[in-house]
Formats: C-alpha cells, structure tokens, sequence
C-alpha cells in the first residue's frame, strides 16, 4: 500500500509538470504521513544526503566547465578536430563527435557539451550543406562521451551514493577508454549516415593552422591532466583538485586565452551557483525519496525480485542495463543516480561485478535516457540550439542510438575496458 503511494504521488507529479526535485521530496512527504512519520525526518535526510564532503567538488568542476566554455576553448577543439577528422566525405560531422569528446575531458557535462558544440559547430555543418536534423544527432549523441571522460560530477555523485566509498580517481580512470570507445563508434555512425547522404568532404587547414590550434588548445586541454595526475600522484584528492581546476581556469582565460573578464566571470560564477542549487535540491530531494524507498524496503524486494528470476550475471546486468534504460527516459540522471544506485549495487555487487565497472555502465545508460523522449534534456537542448523540431530530429537518430547501445553492451560485458585503466594505476 505504502510503496503504492510512494510511486503514485511522484507519477502524477510529474505528469502535472512539477520539478523532478518537487516531485520526489512530495512523494517521500506524502509516504511519510502514511507512515506517520514526523515530515521533519524527510529534511533531516535531505540535509544529510548533501553534507557530504566529495560533493563539495561538484559546485567547482560545474564552475570550472563554464569557464571553459565562455574562455572560447570550445573553437579551439573544433579546429584540431576539423584538422585530424574533418577531410573525409562528411568530415564535420566526424569533427563534432571528437570536439565534443576534446570538450567532455575539460568540461564533464553533457548539456554544457551540446550547448558548446552546437552553437559553434551546427551553424557551420548548415553551412556546409549539412540537413539540421544530423547536426543535432550528431552533437547530442556525442554530448554523452563527456560523461565518461574524466572529470565528471556525475561520478562524484555516484561515489557519494554507493555508501562504499568507491574511489573518484579510479571512476575517472575507468571512464577514458569507453569514452574513446564510444566516441569511435558515433565517428563511425557519423560517416556513414553522410556517405548515405552524399554530404561533402571537407578539406584540411594546413599544417600551420593546425599547429597553432593544438598550441592554443594546450592549456585548456592540460586541465584534464592536472586534475588526473594530481588525484593519481596523491598531490591533492578530487574534492581538491576541482578547485584546483576553477584557480587553472581563471588563470589560462584572463592570462593566455584573454577572453574572460570580470564581467564575464560575474556571469559564470552566477550560471554555475545556479546549476549548482538545481543539482544539490535534487540530490536532496532524491535521498529523501531513497530513504523512504528504504523503509518500504524496496532494495531488498527488488533484489530478491531479479535474483529469483536468474543468478546468471549476463541475465541480471541485462535486466539491470533494461531497468536504467527505461528509468532514464523518464527521469534525470543526478536523482537517478541517488536513488538506483543503493538498489543495484548490492545486486550486481552480489553476481561479480565491480562497483567501479558498474558506475560506467550506469553512466553510460543513463546518458543514453539524456538523448530520449519524453525528458531527454541534452536532446531539447541540442534541438533548440540548431533551430528544428525535437520530432524532426527524433526520426533520423537511430543509427546514433544503435551505436550507443553498442557501446554499451561493449561496455557492460567486457569489463576490462573501464577497469585496465583503474588496474594499472
């Protein structure tokens, strides 16, 4: 009966348009007065859910990822991937999945990403003789490859809700050859569908003009690097290095770039505090909905739900890869993050998969719902930036989907791909 009243509440919420964060915290209320719980305990465990120390880095690396893009890093990458991918037939559509990639590794967000790429990329691929709706796949698809590459705050939330403190460094090592995976894959795709299309090839810049982009491009692209190598080395941990990167940031944008001002970080400090409450009240929100699911004891109901089915861990990270998929759909990543991850953990944990294996296929999974109708925010995103209907992109995207789900069952199935990395640092 509880557990009904649970899932109800937050259906018919969001079927009525109320915020995600909304829904979950008046779900969980609604449970709790069923229950006759004090609706006290649903604040307590929402001001719980976000004292946690790793969750601190979040705020910076979102701080620094938009720095990065306003410091015009983003026109940068693309003129190193127009110089390595872009000369074969549809070239540009090659050079906006590794651009996006180049971005992801300073940047960790997908939205950022599609909103970046798109804006410098889509108005040129229509230049080129490019149609709308493959600019959008392109971009938004490969907007995913930057919740793979190392940092992503997406992983720092999957640590902080594992409540087994899984490594942060060994996530943002497990996530760089999947992310490459993946982004060969849609490279692939992207030929491909312009072969089909009969889009142009595009023609190389120069030896010159290349040099001096990946000089350029260094020092943003170095970012990665010192955040990695600083965790790696022990010189600072990852909550540390996040405001490592925010002081790096400012320094190469007012320093080397001369692009950022006070103006312009006044306006960055402001998105970021902004996209930082949105991601914080739904992390809140979402471990009072976890707590309550806790007490209804639906962990354990679902666990001994996919168990008594099969112990077989190809049929159980199947029906788990099914679970997210079509959770991710329906939902953001960050609240689903919170609330799945204490669910399925013990569950594949409990069948011989890694903890830091599976934050990666949890990355990826619902990173794909990013990309999916009817939330699908990275994709709205990247409609609204390249001016054309989200059905109009909707109906040409599946080859980007198969490819998506290609490297996911690659991902899911050969484990050693996220985890050489990780196992040889």
């Amino acid at each position: 009966m509880e557990i009904l009243v649970l899932l109800v509440v937050l259906v018919v919420l969001l079927m009525m348009g109320v915020p995600v964060a909304y829904a979950l915290l008046g779900s969980a209320m609604a449970t709790f007065v069923v229950l006759d719980i004090p609706l006290v305990v649903a604040f307590q465990r929402m001001a719980a859910g976000v004292s946690v120390f790793s969750l601190m880095a979040i705020p910076f690396f979102i701080f620094a990822g938009d720095l990065m893009y306003r410091s015009g890093i983003a026109e940068r990458l693309v003129q190193i991937a127009e110089g390595t991918f872009g000369r074969p037939r549809g070239g540009l559509g090659m050079v906006n999945v590794g651009a996006s990639s180049l971005f992801g590794a300073v940047s960790g967000s997908a939205i950022a990403s599609a909103s970046a790429m798109g804006s410098t990329l889509m108005p040129l691929m229509k230049e080129r003789g490019y149609d709308g709706d493959y600019a959008v796949n392109v971009t938004v698809t490969a907007a995913i490859v930057g919740l793979l590459i190392p940092p992503s705050h997406n992983m720092i939330i999957y640590s902080a809700a594992s409540g087994i403190g899984v490594s942060i460094g060994d996530l943002f090592l497990a996530g760089v050859v999947p992310g490459v995976l993946t982004a060969g894959l849609l490279m692939f795709v992207a030929w491909r569908v312009a072969i089909k299309r009969g889009y142009p090839g595009g023609k190389f810049p120069g030896w010159r003009a290349f040099a001096k982009a990946i000089v350029f491009a260094i020092p943003g692209l170095m970012t990665a690097i010192i955040i990695m190598g600083g965790i790696l080395s022990g010189i600072f941990t990852a909550t540390e290095s996040s405001s490592i990167a925010v002081i790096y940031t400012m320094l190469i944008g007012f320093f080397i770039y001369r692009t950022l001002g006070l103006k312009t970080l006044f306006k960055s400090a402001k998105e970021s505090v902004k996209i930082t409450a949105m991601v914080m009240l739904i992390i809140a929100s979402a471990t009072a909905f976890g707590y309550a699911l806790a007490i209804l004891e639906a962990p354990t109901q679902l666990a001994s739900l996919i168990t008594s089915v099969t112990d077989n861990p190809i049929a159980v990270l199947l029906i788990v890869n099914v679970i997210l998929l079509v959770l991710g759909t329906f939902m953001d990543m960050s609240p689903l993050i919170v609330i799945m991850t204490p669910i399925l953990l013990p569950v594949v944990m409990a069948v011989g998969v890694d903890p830091v294996h599976f934050g990666i296929i949890m990355m990826i999974n619902l990173g794909i719902g990013l990309v999916t109708p009817p939330v699908g925010a990275v994709l709205f995103v990247g409609a609204a930036v390249g001016k054309i209907p989200v059905e109009q992109a909707i109906k040409t995207i599946w080859p980007f989907y198969l490819a998506l789900v290609a490297a996911l069952l690659l991902i899911t199935f050969v484990p050693q791909i996220s985890l050489a990395l990780p196992n040889l640092f």
